[in-house]
Parts: C-alpha cells; sequence; structure tokens
C-alpha cells in the first residue's frame, strides 16, 4: 500500500463516514418495521448516500437550523466553515407531525425500499423565498432549483444519519469512486496537484481543452461527471458516461486522468453551486477545481462569470482548494485550435461558439455536429442517442 499521504484533507479536516457498520444494519434491520417512515425523492436520497460517503464532509446529517440560516444567508455553517448550499430534508407537516424529537426515523427511497436512518434532532420552518433568492439569485419558479424549493414540504427534519448499505451504481458500477477509494488512487499513483471537473454535459471540445489546459500544470486530472437527479431535458447520463469513455479510449492520457462519477444531483444554483462543487471535490482529494463559463447555470439567471467571482467573497486559502478560472473557449478560424480571447488574435466572426442548446438542435434535425465543436466519434454517439431517444 501507498505510504504516499493526501494531497489535501477533506473539508472541515475529516473524511466523513455515515456508512452503517454490520452490527448497525443488523440493529435498523430488527427495527424496520416498528421505525416511523419518511420517503426521500431522487435528490434527499442522493444526498444520503453523499453525507454518508463523505462527500458533503463536514455534514453527518441533514442541516440543523443553526447551519440552515447562515448558509443560506452568509454562505456558512455555524462553525464559521464555508458551505453555500443547504442540504436538507423537507417534509409536509403530516409527515413531520408524528415524528419524535430523538427517536430514529426509517428513510425509504422511492420504491418503499429502507435505505437509511435518521437521528431526527430537530424539526423547524424555513422561508422558502428567502432560500430562493439567496441561493438561487431569483425567486421565479420557472428556475428548475427554485421550482425544487417551491414544490418541497415547508418542515425540515434534522439529525444525524447512516446509510444501510453502499450499493453498487446500477449503471455505472465500474465508475462509482468514493471519496476515500479516490483519495487511494491519488496516493498509489504519487499525485500531489489533482484537478477536478464537473458537468452534466456531454463533453466537447471546449470542454477538453480547458481540461487539458489545467491538466498540463497538475499531476492528474479527475474527470467527475455529474450522474444524479437533473432537468429532464438535459442530455441522459447513460450517453454522457459513453461520451467520457470515448474521450478516453481515444484523445485523454489515461496514466493520468481518472474517471469516476458524482452521484449527487444537480441544483442548478450557479455561483453557489460553483462554491459547492469545488468542495465536494475538494473532499474527493481534489487540489484543484475547474470553474468554466456560467459553471452550472441554468437559462439566463447568471452572469457569464459570476460563478468565477463568487470565488473572491472568501479569503484566500479559506475554501482549501484552488480555482482554475477559464474563459469562454471557442473554435478559432484564424488559427486552425481551440483557444480564448486571452489566446487568439481573431476577429469574433473567425470563433466558432457552440452551445449544448445548439447541438441538441442540431441532433434533432438529424444533422451531426461540426469537428469544430465536437470529436466526430462523440457526435456520432449523441446522433445515435438522438436518434433511438
Amino acid at each position: 500500500m501507498s505510504t504516499v499521504k493526501d494531497a489535501i484533507a477533506a473539508h472541515g479536516g475529516t473524511l466523513i463516514n455515515r456508512l452503517a457498520s454490520p452490527q448497525q444494519k443488523q440493529d435498523f434491520l430488527s427495527k424496520a418495521d416498528s421505525l416511523p417512515r419518511v420517503t426521500l425523492d431522487l435528490r434527499a436520497a442522493s444526498d444520503l448516500v453523499m453525507i454518508a460517503i463523505g462527500g458533503f464532509s463536514p455534514l453527518t446529517g441533514f442541516m440543523a437550523q443553526a447551519d440552515y440560516d447562515p448558509v443560506v444567508t452568509d454562505m456558512r455553517l455555524a462553525s464559521g466553515l464555508p458551505w453555500s448550499v443547504p442540504v436538507t430534508l423537507s417534509v409536509s407537516e403530516a409527515v413531520a407531525e408524528p415524528l419524535t424529537i430523538g427517536r430514529l426515523v426509517r428513510l425509504d427511497d422511492e420504491t418503499g425500499r429502507f435505505i437509511g436512518v435518521l437521528e431526527l434532532s430537530e424539526k423547524y420552518t424555513y422561508d422558502k423565498k428567502k432560500e430562493a433568492v439567496n441561493v438561487y439569485r431569483t425567486d421565479e419558479d420557472k428556475h428548475p432549483g427554485v421550482k425544487v424549493v417551491y414544490d418541497q414540504g415547508p418542515i425540515n427534519l434534522a439529525g444525524d444519519v447512516w446509510l444501510l448499505e453502499r450499493d453498487a451504481h446500477p449503471l455505472f458500477p465500474d465508475y462509482q469512486i468514493d471519496p476515500a477509494d479516490s483519495r487511494q488512487l491519488f496516493r498509489d499513483r504519487g499525485w500531489q496537484t489533482i484537478v477536478g471537473f464537473q458537468t452534466r454535459n456531454p463533453i466537447h471540445r471546449a470542454h477538453e481543452y480547458i481540461q487539458k489546459c489545467a491538466l498540463e500544470t497538475v499531476d492528474g486530472l479527475f474527470l467527475h461527471p455529474l450522474v444524479g437527479a437533473t432537468k429532464s431535458d438535459d442530455i441522459p447520463a447513460d450517453v454522457r458516461m459513453r461520451c467520457y469513455e470515448i474521450m478516453m479510449e481515444h484523445y485523454f492520457p489515461q496514466d493520468r486522468v481518472i474517471l469516476a462519477i458524482n452521484p449527487s444531483a444537480m441544483r442548478y444554483a450557479g455561483p453557489r453551486e460553483a462554491i459547492f462543487h469545488a468542495l465536494i471535490r475538494k473532499n474527493y482529494g481534489c487540489t484543484h477545481f475547474i470553474v468554466g463559463r456560467d459553471h452550472a447555470g441554468v437559462g439566463d439567471y447568471y452572469g457569464t462569470y459570476d460563478a468565477q467571482a463568487i470565488f473572491n467573497e472568501f479569503d484566500p486559502g479559506e475554501l482549501g482548494i484552488t480555482p482554475m478560472k477559464f474563459e469562454h473557449a471557442f473554435y478559432c478560424t484564424r488559427t486552425g485550435t481551440m483557444a480564448t480571447t486571452k489566446t487568439s488574435p481573431s476577429k469574433p466572426e473567425e470563433r466558432i461558439h457552440l452551445s449544448g442548446t445548439k447541438v441538441r438542435a442540431l441532433l434533432r434535425e438529424g444533422k451531426m455536429p461540426p469537428p469544430e465543436f465536437s470529436r466526430p466519434e462523440v457526435a456520432k454517439e449523441l446522433a445515435r442517442a438522438m436518434q433511438t431517444a
């Protein structure tokens, strides 16, 4: 086993583990039929997993009001530690009313399967509009993240959690690399500087360009596409993962890149979620994090580089992970390469910008994305997926 130390500590100093021990699991199962039940939606279920595996360190459960309030207003936990997005379990009054503080609550997934336990420490109400305006910078329910807040229950349940069992991912078991495992992989490879990359979209040439620019300056690249709950019109996770597999096979140095899944759900919180994503990658062992154009954005709710500017609201070193900020990349017809305004002498008419929205429109029309936007093997896979959808 490698004796190399971790390149970076988990957020808060300790990587959290809330996986039930065999004895705990047996005890919980013996009480299963007598415990009150709460059903988790897809986002809450993925939050439970992320807490349990340490992806949300230092959280050990769903947030109490003492943490929730300063996170919403000031992007900090009660301890003062930076944290930008609430992680809460919201239920209806009818569900909350019979639950007893200090008692265990059985947590089921949407199929009714017993997946975890909550030790209920608090029940509290919260201001949905205040959360929306502070976290998402809008109170419009057309924003998908705001709609989730408005649709969820008015009572938050707080307390430590345990995940009964860490199941293999049904679609991507080979890429399920939890924080303790990714840290071990980094140690085994001797990596001391690791840059993480977040996306919910298929990889395109602009992504590849900024990933490889970043890789020039660090020991390794951690490709970490999100596979939790996303908007219904986002490209499905299995298609996105196949695109990354193609890139790994043909276009990346495999000894310097690790592909793994991020099981958390999208919030579409733009700047706030950029901080959230960075802290998650810190927990996975990354020392650096790529922040590009409109990170975690949706619609026109955020400025192009708001997700980069928000990092300036924290003192240097306070987050414990270094953001790598990249401008909007494009294909430069003058130089015949990918570039940004920092590296290209081109005029605007010599730049090919294609968004994920435009590419989806091309594919629906039966047209292939141009090679300036997508590697041909990836374009073929996207076209095949769109045609069979």
